[in-house]
C-alpha cells in the first residue's frame, strides 16, 4: 500500500487533539501518516499543575516539548517533522506577536519548505484547519494559510523550482473535532442512559460555547478503536494537558456508545467521492493494487 497521509499542524500538542485515533488507525492499515509541526510551541505555558517535569518546563520549555511530541509520536506510530518556525504566542487584543514568529514570515516563505515536504512525501491526503485556524491563534490561521498556499504550489512545476518535483494531492480535509453533532448526541445519550450524570451539565455548557457554529462535517472517520491510542498521545504532551481535563477526556465508553467517530471536512477534490464519506482515501485508488479507499 502507498497511500499517504499528511498532517500539518501548528504546534506540538494539536495533532493529539485534533485526528490522532484517524492517524493512528491508517497507520493500522498501512497508511502511511506524516505529521508537520510547523511550530515549536516555545511560547507555550505550563497548563498542567501537576506537571512532572515542572523544573524542565521552567527551564527549558522548548526542550521538553520536543520530548512530549516524540512520546505522543510513539503512541500514534506516525512519522513527524518540523517545519522549523518559531511559535507566535497568543497576544492580548493590541499587542503584536512574538518577534520573528511564524505567524510574521510571509506565506510564500513558509510555505516554500512545506511544499519540499509534499513533493518528497507524495501524500494523497492533507488535513489541516480552516481560515480561521480551528480557533483565531495567530499561527493556527498561518497554518492554514501556509497549507492552503503549499498545496496549490506544490503541483505547479513553475513555483518553487527547486523544491523538487511537483505533486497534486487529491483531497484537503479540514479538522472538525469539536464539532455541535458531536456534543449534541453525547448529551442526548446521557439523558437516556444516565440523566444523573454531571457531564450533562458540562457539555451543556460546552454546547452553548459552541452551539452557533454550523455542522461543516461532511466526513465521519470510525476510529473509536483507536481513542485509547489519542488519548495516550494527549497524555504524552504533560506540560499542556492536565491528566484530568474536562475538555480533553470524556469517558471513552460514552464516545464509542454516542459518537465514534473523528469528523472531517473535505474542502477540495480532484477525485470522485459521495458525502457524507467515512473514509478519508474514499475516491483514491491505491497505486500498488489498484483498489480505491482505504477503509476496505
Amino acid at each position: 500500500m502507498t497511500l499517504r497521509l499528511l498532517a500539518v499542524h501548528a504546534h506540538p500538542d494539536d495533532e493529539s487533539s485534533k485526528g490522532s485515533a484517524t492517524y493512528a488507525l491508517y497507520r493500522s492499515l498501512g497508511v502511511e501518516v506524516l505529521v508537520v509541526s510547523c511550530t515549536g510551541g516555545e511560547q507555550g505555558s505550563v497548563l498542567n499543575e501537576a506537571l512532572e517535569a515542572r523544573h524542565h518546563a521552567e527551564r527549558d520549555i522548548a526542550g521538553l516539548r520536543v520530548h512530549e511530541m516524540a512520546r505522543a509520536r510513539e503512541a500514534m506510530g506516525v512519522d513527524h517533522l518540523w517545519l522549523g518556525y518559531a511559535d507566535s504566542g497568543l497576544p492580548a487584543e493590541g499587542e503584536a506577536v512574538a518577534v520573528n514568529g511564524f505567524a510574521t514570515i510571509p506565506v510564500e516563505t513558509s510555505a516554500e519548505p512545506l511544499v519540499a515536504v509534499i513533493r518528497r512525501f507524495r501524500p494523497q491526503v492533507l488535513v489541516t484547519y480552516d481560515e480561521n485556524g480551528g480557533y483565531p491563534h495567530p499561527d493556527h490561521i498561518r497554518t492554514h494559510e501556509v497549507s492552503m498556499e503549499a498545496f496549490r504550489a506544490a503541483a505547479d512545476p513553475a513555483r518553487y523550482p527547486t523544491a523538487g518535483e511537483p505533486w497534486q494531492i487529491d483531497k484537503v480535509y479540514y479538522d472538525r473535532m469539536f464539532s455541535t453533532g458531536r456534543i449534541s448526541a453525547m448529551i442526548a445519550y446521557l439523558r437516556v442512559h444516565d440523566p444523573e450524570s454531571d457531564l450533562i451539565e458540562r457539555l451543556t455548557e460546552m454546547l452553548e460555547r459552541f452551539g452557533d457554529r454550523p455542522d461543516l462535517v461532511t466526513t465521519h472517520v470510525p476510529a473509536s478503536d483507536f481513542f485509547p491510542v489519542r488519548d495516550a498521545a494527549l497524555r504524552a504532551h504533560a506540560s499542556q494537558v492536565p491528566l484530568d481535563s474536562a475538555f480533553f477526556f470524556w469517558p471513552n465508553d460514552l464516545q464509542v456508545a454516542a459518537w465514534p467517530t473523528e469528523d472531517f471536512q473535505l474542502i477540495e477534490s480532484r477525485v470522485t467521492s459521495e458525502t457524507p464519506e467515512t473514509d478519508l482515501f474514499a475516491g483514491v485508488v491505491d497505486p500498488d493494487t489498484g483498489l480505491v479507499g482505504a477503509l476496505r
